[in-house]
């Protein structure tokens, strides 16, 4: 006997081997039960997913010579045993009547269609005929069915598959029962593709299966014809194919996941040396570049359902190892930022088509994702511009309106005030001053900039002052709002006639940490507070760069949640400070000036862990010391 493919080999012969349409066959299988087939039945769909095969079915069950109840057929199903069910099965019943409708479109084949219902059937019960592919029949040859489709003769049944249901005319639709199916789900693809490597006597690994059932995209005919091709080109060992999934993705010319990982890991630490040399290991190795732009859009659209749902969500029909590292992934990004990164991906994808230097497209798209990175929110611009800041200018209309510091105590506080206009409150931080809030007023003298002057000696001093701060504690310290809104002043610009005091870049990411931390701590997340105040922040142009140390990246992620990472970017827009920051691993352990800045307040959950007798003994035994403690309950 000659070969049979396996998608024809394993078509499923009952209802209930149909994979993933429970829905229509316990439809079909009630309406057989309780007499009430209907005249036309639609049947549409993603490729692949049974809907040809459920119509035989419905044909052989229709037909069968056995009746419902007897020992041959004791449910609704066909018995597969007799004539009847033997030659639908076979394709060659007299009686059912297999039109492939994108050869057969015209109105002279539906002519002879209609002509040839009016007769009774040959020997069985129904004439059936299934209409496969019935969207490309013209409009002109469903008008000359519809008709007979309306009252056809009580021995006729027509059923239409289709893909593309929009396509058949309202007035078709309207006179048929329509069963819209769904694309097979990714556990029912690998279950099935188990149990044929079962039958088949095949050694397949669970990743390579997996593989498979990920390239059927949702089609269980396609899935099984990749692995028809992959036994096929299979090393046998013992008389039995092996199946790998190195094997696999070298015949569907894929790459893993995990090179995807890391990539976008480069992406997220803004190396583009790193992402450059990656991407040319891949593409000297023979990759196409269009090949692998699809495979990262899959992969990127992977890591946003993991960030939306989670992992477990049932947005995502991959294997269990491909959904941690999706969600790992997801962890690097916001949800805005994987958002755009998809976007540019897509948009390099559809590039690649229509480019000779393809090579070179891809390169400068995977670029346009790490330079996405620095840009500045829109949100944040537009509250900029309805601030009426300057250019450059970061603060937001959410911002609270700041105060002018009080002068400094000295022989400078006795000088008299140059008599000015007071500004009206805004969220600038440079509402203090006449000439930043007006734009059109004149430039003001050497004699009214001398108190701005002062006011910076003054920053220069009060920020030397930084004392240690409880980052537990739901109040603010005292002094707090006026260092904040001088580290905001301290980036103005001087007028051309002062001399400018010295700016510390540091001591700016200090002022922002304290605040920061200050800020989490009042809104009860003590475990991300204390982990960050431990940490190295520091600023880099347009993006503010925090390292904790003695730390994974999951339990970072666990720690410096979605909310927090929301009470940081607040506190960053208060301040005038760049909004966009990165919370990552940092080598080594925490400075040991930082922790000894810290204050435990009494009676909370790290004083309590800290005195556990437990804790002490394990810090007698190894002879440590607990840098931070992180408390999860309520994470």
């Amino acid at each position: 006997m000659e070969y049979q493919v396996l998608a024809r080999k394993y078509r499923p012969q009952r209802f209930a081997d149909v994979a993933g349409q429970d829905h229509v066959t316990r439809t079909l299988l009630n309406a057989l039960e309780q007499n009430r087939v209907a005249h036309g039945y639609i049947f549409s769909g993603h490729r692949g997913i049974g809907k040809t095969t459920i119509a035989r079915i419905l044909a052989q069950a229709l037909n069968c010579r056995n009746a419902v109840g007897s020992p041959e057929r004791p449910t609704p199903e066909p018995c597969g045993i007799c004539d009847s069910c033997s030659e639908v099965r076979s394709g060659n019943a007299v009686d059912v009547i297999e039109i492939d409708a994108a050869t057969n479109r015209g109105i002279d084949e539906i002519r002879e269609l209609r002509d040839a219902a009016r007769y009774a059937p040959a020997r069985d019960r129904y004439k059936v005929y299934i209409l496969d592919e019935a969207h490309q029949i013209t409009d002109a040859a469903f008008n000359a069915l519809l008709k007979t489709l309306e009252e056809p003769p009580s021995h006729v049944i027509f059923m239409m598959a289709t893909t593309e249901p929009e396509n058949i005319p309202q007035t078709i639709r309207s006179r048929c029962q329509h069963f819209s199916f769904h694309a097979v789900k990714f556990d029912d693809i690998l279950t099935q593709l188990r149990m044929i490597a079962t039958q088949e006597q095949v050694e397949a690994e669970d990743a390579a299966l997996a593989l498979l059932a990920e390239a059927g995209d949702g089609s269980m005919r396609d899935a099984l014809s990749i692995m028809d091709q992959a036994i096929a080109s299979a090393p046998v060992e013992n008389g039995r194919p092996v199946l790998s999934a190195a094997q696999i993705r070298e015949l569907m010319g894929s790459v893993p996941n995990a090179v995807f990982e890391r990539l976008l890991e480069a992406v997220a630490q803004g190396q583009s040396a790193e992402l450059m040399d990656r991407l040319s290991i891949l593409l000297n190795a023979g990759h196409s570049p269009s090949s692998l732009a699809r495979q990262m859009v899959r992969y990127l659209r992977n890591a946003l359902m993991a960030k939306i749902g989670g992992e477990q969500t049932e947005l995502l029909q991959i294997s269990a190892d491909e959904r941690a590292r999706a969600t790992r992934t997801a962890m690097l990004f916001s949800e805005e930022d994987i958002t755009r990164n998809l976007q540019i991906v897509l948009r390099t994808f559809d590039d690649l088509n229509y480019r000779q230097e393809q090579r070179f497209h891809l390169e400068l798209g995977l670029l346009k994702l790490i330079h996405a990175q620095r840009l500045l929110p829109l949100e944040e611009f537009l509250s900029c511009v309805a601030a009426g800041a300057g250019t450059g200018a970061r603060a937001t209309a959410s911002a609270p309106p700041v105060r002018p510091a009080a002068p400094a105590a000295g022989p400078r506080a006795s000088a008299p005030a140059p008599a000015a206009k007071p500004a009206a409150p805004s969220s600038s931080p440079f509402a203090s001053s006449s000439n930043w809030s007006n734009p059109s007023a004149p430039r003001q003298t050497s004699a009214v900039a001398e108190p701005k002057a002062e006011k910076t000696v003054e920053i220069k001093s009060h920020a030397h002052k930084v004392t240690p701060f409880p980052v537990a504690s739901s109040q603010p310290a005292a002094g707090f709002a006026e260092t904040a809104t001088e580290g905001a002043l301290a980036k103005a610009p001087e007028p051309e006639n002062q001399t400018a005091a010295p700016s510390s870049a540091a001591l700016d990411a200090t002022a922002i940490q304290r605040a920061s931390c200050m800020a989490l701590a009042a809104a009860g997340h003590d475990s991300a507070s204390q982990l960050l105040s431990t940490a190295h922040w520091q600023l880099d142009g347009a993006s503010l760069r925090i390292e904790v140390a003695g730390m994974g990246k999951k339990m970072l992620a666990l720690t410096v949640n979605a909310d927090a990472e929301k009470i940081i970017r607040q506190e960053l827009q208060k301040l005038g400070a760049p909004t966009r920051f990165m919370v990552v691993p940092g080598a080594g352990s925490a400075p040991a000036a930082a922790s000894a800045a810290v204050t435990i307040p009494a009676g909370s959950v790290q004083q309590a862990a800290l005195e556990y007798p437990l804790v002490q003994k394990a810090k007698d035994i190894f002879q440590a010391e607990v840098r931070s403690v992180l408390d999860l309950r309520s994470k």
